[in-house]
């Protein structure tokens, strides 16, 4: 992707971050984040002459629309969100005001731009609920119980896929959804399992599992994530869809990460198991035929190759 004008709401995190780095060189990027979780700031190419940062919230209509039409971009990508079980249950309304209202906001400012080819929305693997294997774009949202804070994310992000689909049908905006299943990699903020448990690794401090360490997940190494955003982004078949991201192969228990780490990085950190106070999911792995077939999507780099490259990166990190 060359010469185009990318405009990225949540960009400064932890996946937008990364995927600057992919297109910086040659297009004009320009970041609306309210820095809250600001993984640029740390990269080299944070002041490129390529870049622009507005800082603002898109809670915020006017600015965001503001920021937008200055911008005159040809794609969209929102990433812009609440997201964290911690920071879910400890602040469900706001979650569900800059989830919902956010995507709203971006989603008219958008329709607004003359030379829009693509809206990249990024859902969540979340809206499969508490049990998904192989879990299929077409397959039922299974959101839980009214009042159960964990699924206020959820709820929030699918609303937000339904809006982005009703601006393609009612108004022909060219939307694509993603939903992520368990990114991690260097440069992570946040409350990332990988990253808490390699931090501590690295460290020779005690791991903590939650519940019982049977949850079973796939995890996605970034850089597969960021080739995915890079194939919705241009590939003409994507418009008008849902599409999972994901790593099929890359599935472990909780506990079994956890031993994994602290082999891999050869590491003295004992794992011991603390009581959960809220809904986990037991069982989550993408099907990504769809991804596969449509755009061409395929993840490549498994978890200990994953494990091994985001500990370098946070021992790096350290020993600067």
């Amino acid at each position: 992707m060359q010469d185009k004008t990318i405009f990225m709401t949540g960009g400064a995190g932890f996946i937008g971050s990364t995927l600057i780095g992919r297109l910086i060189e040659h297009n004009r990027i320009v970041v609306f984040d309210n820095l809250s979780r600001n993984a640029l700031s740390k990269l080299p190419y944070a002041n490129h002459q390529n870049l622009t940062v507005v800082v603002g919230d898109v809670t915020d209509a006017p600015a965001l629309e503001a920021a937008m039409l200055r911008a005159d971009p040809q794609i969209v990508v929102h990433m812009a969100a609440i997201a964290g079980i911690d920071t879910v249950i400890r602040s469900p309304t706001t979650t569900m005001r800059v989830n919902l209202m956010g995507t709203l906001n971006a989603l008219e400012s958008a329709r607004k731009q003359p030379r829009l080819e693509r809206f990249v929305d990024f859902s969540t693997s979340e809206v499969f609920g508490s049990n998904a294997f192989r879990a299929e774009e077409s397959g039922l949202a299974s959101i839980g119980a009214v009042g159960e804070a964990r699924w206020i994310y959820a709820v929030s992000k699918l609303t937000g896929e339904h809006m982005a689909h009703a601006y393609h049908r009612e108004f022909g905006l060219p939307v694509v959804t993603l939903r992520p299943f368990n990114v991690y990699g260097p440069g992570q903020v946040g409350e990332g399992a990988i990253h808490r448990f390699v931090v501590h690794a690295l460290q020779d401090k005690e791991i903590q599992v939650h519940g019982d360490g049977t949850q079973i997940r796939a995890w996605c190494y970034v850089d597969d994530m960021v080739d995915g955003v890079l194939l919705s982004m241009e590939h003409p078949r994507a418009v008008g869809e849902s599409l999972n991201i994901g790593n099929a192969r890359a599935v472990v228990t909780i506990y079994g990460l956890a031993n994994a780490i602290v082999r891999v990085l050869g590491s003295k950190s004992q794992i011991r198991f603390v009581p959960k106070n809220y809904v986990d999911i037991e069982l989550r792995v993408p099907n990504v035929d769809k991804a596969r077939d449509l755009i061409g999507f395929e993840a490549k780099v498994d978890l200990e190759e994953g494990l091994l490259r985001t500990g370098k990166y946070y021992a790096d990190l350290r020993a600067s």
